[in-house]
């Protein structure tokens, strides 16, 4: 397979577990294939998978620490399973013993490897390596059945000769074939790569005095995390980001800003070149029409704040989108508290985009200042509309962008 077919890969990561078994020796073959199309890899490995291949190989291959165990014996240092699970862009267990698979499928944590797997949000795929016998033994088909139903990808095992020396179904499948299907899976969830994503994120505030302010309680997490996996996919990410303390993908370029007027400008000179832009910033619609220069005392007649006037703030996303160029995609957001649908479906015509993703906060875990949230893809071009389950913010960053790519 030719370099150029593995080009998703780049920039993703891949937990890659290996189980004991004699073909644990292609495992090495496999981390270069991936670290070569531009993966970044990391090993765990089972207790009995280090008698089959050195944790140092595979370290020296994949540029990271091999993980076999809970804790470093000689520190004590803990291995986060979680971490490990939230990092992956993938998860690969080859080989796949009859064991690991059986763990897998029933949950029997007890190490690190199948306590990453429960743990991880990626997409996971195995490829079991056993003798002929096992391969066809029921309980291996219908630990496979199990994880097939949620939503594993079985790679596989080709026929041949096997460390029995028997010949038949059990070989693992060969690493330039598993890189291929990764590729494959990257590519169908789709690239971003040579796109100019821009995406306004979090609130703005709009200054009554040098002290106080007008707001929302947007934390832009949801921009964030649309941000972080919009550079996941390839994309060159410009995130115009109002007042908030989530940390900045990597990856990301960020312009900050306070106001609407200051948000405006700035996505204004972002959307002139991006291909794609994303209004998930809850910007305030209103100003004061006078801001006054020192802070207004509640002792002081003559600077009483009891009433404030307010102006109208500009409408960023319908702005953009009124002179959206041709070929340009524009994506907005709409949370509301009743008659959803039809609030967001009028949004979506009146602002001239593409697609608008409605939060409701009659949703539980859903809208600000949650991990988590659940919304409604609705249309221009009257395709039925997509509406999630309740899950974190960045798999619904990832349901979001896929759905934008459609429309490109």
């Amino acid at each position: 397979m030719s370099a150029a077919d593995l080009s998703s890969l780049r920039g993703r990561h891949i937990v890659l577990g290996i189980s004991g078994g004699i073909a644990a020796y292609k495992s090495a073959v496999l981390v270069r294939c991936l670290v070569k199309a531009g993966a970044e890899v990391q090993v765990i490995m089972t207790p009995a998978a280090r008698e089959f291949i050195t944790p140092v190989t595979l370290s020296t291959l994949s540029g990271h620490a091999v993980i076999t165990e809970f804790f470093t014996a000689n520190t004590g240092e803990w291995h986060s399973h979680v971490d490990l699970g939230l990092w992956a862009d993938a998860f690969v267990v080859a080989p796949a013993t009859a064991c690991t698979l059986a763990k897998m499928a029933t949950g029997v944590a007890d190490n690190m490897l199948v306590t990453s797997y429960l743990a991880t949000r990626a997409k996971v795929f195995v490829a079991p390596a056993m003798d002929l016998d096992m391969m066809a033994h029921p309980s291996t088909t219908a630990n496979l059945d199990t994880l097939r139903s949620r939503g594993v990808d079985i790679i596989e095992p080709a026929e041949g000769e096997l460390a029995s020396h028997l010949r038949g179904r059990g070989r693992m499948e060969e690493p330039e074939a598993i890189a291929a299907a990764l590729a494959r899976h990257f590519a169908a969830a789709g690239s971003l790569a040579s796109r100019h994503v821009m995406i306004t994120a979090g609130p703005t505030r709009e200054r009554i005095d040098p002290v106080r302010y007008i707001g929302n309680f947007s934390t832009g997490k949801m921009g964030y995390a649309l941000a972080a996996e919009a550079a996941r996919r390839g994309a060159r990410v410009t995130l115009v980001s109002g007042p908030v303390s989530e940390p900045v993908p990597a990856g990301v370029d960020v312009v900050r800003v306070e106001s609407a007027l200051e948000m405006l400008d700035a996505a204004t000179r972002a959307a002139a070149e991006a291909d794609i832009c994303i209004f998930s910033a809850a910007v305030a619609d209103y100003r004061p029409a006078r801001p006054l220069a020192q802070k207004a005392k509640r002792e002081s007649a003559d600077r009483d704040i009891t009433s404030v006037e307010l102006v109208k703030n500009p409408d960023i996303a319908a702005t953009l989108g009124s002179a959206r160029r041709p070929g340009q995609v524009m994506v907005g957001f709409a949370l509301e508290t009743d008659h959803e649908a039809e609030a967001a479906t009028a949004k979506l015509a009146r602002k001239h985009l593409d697609m608008i993703v409605l939060n409701s906060l009659r949703d539980p875990g859903a809208g600000f200042g949650t991990d988590t949230n659940k919304v409604t893809m609705y249309f221009a071009d009257g395709r039925t509309p997509v509406a999630t389950t309740l899950k974190s913010k960045a798999d619904i960053a990832a349901d979001i962008l896929t759905q934008t790519i459609s429309l490109t």
